[in-house]
């Protein structure tokens, strides 16, 4: 396959991840879309390794997963935290967090 059909793949990705934080407004949805901008970011680097032909793409992309498992952990737990307090996980709620 070509580097091109990869990069389209992760550009749509990202799009598509970016279009989620936009636009949605539950936090759970957006960490999620956050995750889909992370695994196409993971695509680009994996695809740019592939195509000079070393294992560099592949050693970013590990270090890129492990910081999204602990991005997925603290934000679930900030999360959590603020429905206990506030019984919604509506972003446009957090407004009251301010005062």
């Amino acid at each position: 396959m070509l580097l091109n059909q990869f990069l389209l793949l992760g550009a749509f990705l990202f799009s598509t991840g970016v279009y989620g934080v936009l636009v949605r407004k539950h936090t759970v949805l957006v960490l999620m879309s956050i995750e889909l901008m992370l695994a196409a970011v993971n695509i680009n680097l994996v695809a740019f390794g592939a195509a000079n032909h070393t294992v560099a793409g592949q050693v970013f992309a590990l270090f890129v997963l492990t910081i999204a498992a602990a991005e997925v952990g603290i934000g679930l737990a900030i999360v959590l935290l603020i429905y206990r307090n506030l019984r919604t996980a509506d972003l446009d709620d957090l407004e009251l967090l301010k005062d």
